[in-house]
């Protein structure tokens, strides 16, 4: 038979034994044992020494066996029970070592032949005692050497996992305080810092943890396990940071939780809490000119244009496109403007240029669109919204957040009361521009039908207007206004014009044309009728007028075509009246006819 088929027989034999009964004989284990086949001895082993508790050799093999179980076992995974076998192991070891005896060897030399040694004094071979002795303290001192290094070993492996998790469960806790990053760092406090500090000490101990894990690790020797740390960054805040990790994987991907926390607390410290402070102060300035304004009456306008902080707004958005803060500082900055172009206006309440005073008005109303636009920019729900953001900021300044609703709230309302103020004045002073006012007498400035008994002809925009004004419905007389930015009267000039034919009944055939030398000092006005009376001849009147000197001379005349246009010749005092086809009468400078 071969070694192996008398193996296989000498084992179909003992479990046959077993079945029926039989008592387990040691010489039959040490067959297996003495071939280091631990697996199939140790059933019988176990069995045999519950029978047997009185054979050194058996103890030694029992902790041989639960040693090299030990020894298989994955010293992280099932760290219980790879120690709880080297614990059997000793107590074997020490039940062997306390029982083996001179006499015990040499009974049963045979059963010792692993420590077979050649006496180096003799030079004989043989087993010792104290060689086994040695033996068995050395195994039990390494087996207790190795628990304590197992047990650190997984203490380190296991502080370095829980710290993660903790460190994990920590971070899940800072991003559900938050809708996204940018809210994180606006509704930042201390006790966030606080936070961040310990998960940054948290993940620290990890990282610690881990190299005390695997320099325990180079103490035992093979251990099936060769991790090393990967650090992954915290890139998107809201995604990030929350998968967990095995640490039994040879790659060990952990998020970097101190680097996110070192960069946010830095973030915090540095620029949104000094950011907070400057909100704060920015708006104590903006009281401030309000104040003045209110106390002293004056325009604050070049107070604004300094305190304005580009790189404060900068910092902002940063964190936030359209932060609050900047939202009520624009409103509480453009009422002051407002407020401070009405008060610049007042020195011209008293100018009697009409044209100013619109100017002003719109100039008013190019403000108080700004101001209706940025108190409309922040709603109470806009306001809702960002409030946890910017806490500190509401706190310090409006107290609560239905302050600052009522606040905004009362400039839109300001702004609805002086827009309504103000159309109506402004509706006022464009009619004003409407009107000459002469004593009683208002002159129209436009050629609409009205109620006026002056009816405007031609009207030559800033400059001067012409018609005809009635007494009475038969008694028409010309007239000619110069215009002022005042709209009051300057030069005024009355001419007598043909009274049937410019009766009023006959008003919307009766037209006008005008002409003016370029520097205005001279200006004639011609007067017409476009129905031909029974000879096909038209009613005409010319009237010349001086700035200086009023009413040169006024005629009439009965053309044979409907004047057109009028020519003045500057250096002979000659004007031509004209026709839509060319026909031309030509008068001398007194008004007479020269062809």
């Amino acid at each position: 038979m071969t070694k192996l088929a008398s193996i296989k027989f000498f084992v179909l034999f003992l479990v046959v034994t077993t079945a029926y009964g039989q008592k387990v004989k040691y010489k039959d284990i040490w067959a297996l044992l003495n071939t280091k086949q631990y697996d199939a001895a140790e059933p019988f082993l176990r069995k045999y020494l519950q029978e047997n508790t009185d054979n050194p050799n058996a103890f030694l093999y029992m902790g041989i066996i639960f040693q090299e179980k030990s020894l298989k076992e994955d010293v992280l995974k099932n760290t219980s029970r790879a120690i709880s076998g080297m614990d059997s192991a000793i107590v074997y070891f020490d039940k062997a070592y306390k029982t083996i005896t001179e006499r015990e060897v040499k009974k049963n030399s045979d059963l010792y032949q692993a420590y077979n040694r050649r006496d180096l004094r003799t030079g004989e071979f043989g087993v010792k005692l104290s060689d086994i002795q040695f033996d068995l303290e050395k195994r039990m001192e390494g087996l207790r050497e190795r628990i304590d290094r197992i047990k650190m070993i997984k203490h380190y492996f296991s502080l370095s996992d829980t710290l993660y998790k903790k460190s994990v469960t920590l971070f899940k806790t800072i991003q559900e305080g938050s809708p996204g990053l940018k809210e994180f760092y606006l509704r930042a406090d201390e006790n966030t810092v606080k936070t961040l500090t310990a998960l940054s000490v948290r993940f620290d101990s990890c990282l610690k943890a881990f190299d005390n894990y695997k320099s325990s690790t180079a103490t035992l020797g093979k251990t099936g396990y060769n991790q090393t740390m990967s650090l992954r960054e915290i890139a998107d805040f809201k995604t990030d940071g929350i998968s967990p990790s095995n640490f039994y994987q040879d790659d060990v991907q952990v998020w970097d939780y101190k680097s996110f926390a070192v960069s946010a607390t830095k973030a915090i410290e540095s620029e949104v809490f000094p950011m907070r402070e400057q909100l704060v102060n920015y708006d104590i300035e903006i009281n401030k000119l309000r104040e003045k304004l209110s106390a002293e009456s004056v325009s604050v306008k070049t107070e604004l244009a300094k305190l304005t902080d580009k790189l404060l707004i900068e910092k902002m958005k940063k964190y936030d496109s359209k932060p609050l803060p900047m939202l009520v500082f624009a409103a509480k900055v453009a009422d002051l403007e407002y407020r401070s172009t009405v008060l610049e206006n007042k020195a011209l309440s008293d100018s009697t240029n009409v044209h100013m005073q619109l100017n002003s008005l719109t100039k008013e109303f190019s403000y108080l669109d700004r101001l209706d636009s940025a108190a409309s920019v922040l709603s109470p729900e806009e306001i809702d919204k960002k409030s946890a953001d910017y806490e500190y900021f509401i706190q310090n300044t409006f107290n609560t957040t239905a302050v600052l609703k009522s606040y905004m709230d009362g400039l839109k309302q300001y702004t609805v009361r002086e827009r309504k103020t103000k159309e109506a004045e402004l509706a006022s002073r464009k009619e004003a521009l409407r009107w000459i006012i002469s004593g009683s007498d208002s002159i129209p400035l436009f050629l609409e039908s009205t109620d006026s008994r002056f009816k405007p002809l031609a009207v030559v925009e800033e400059k001067f207007t012409a018609g005809l004004v009635y007494a009475d419905s038969l008694d028409p007389s010309g007239y000619l206004y110069t215009i002022n930015s005042s709209r009051t009267q300057e030069v005024k000039v009355s001419f007598p014009v043909e009274k049937l034919s410019f009766k009023a009944s006959r008003l919307s055939s009766i037209k006008a044309t005008t002409l003016s030398d370029a520097a205005g000092q001279i200006y004639f006005v011609l007067v017409f009728s476009d129905r031909g009376d029974k000879e096909n001849k038209f009613a005409t009147t010319l009237a010349k007028i001086y700035r200086s000197d009023g009413l040169a001379w006024s005629m009439n005349y009965r053309l044979e075509f409907v004047p057109k246009d009028i020519i003045f010749k500057q250096d002979t005092g000659e004007l031509s009246i004209r026709g839509e086809s060319n026909q031309n009468y030509t008068l001398d400078k007194n008004g007479k006819l020269v062809n």
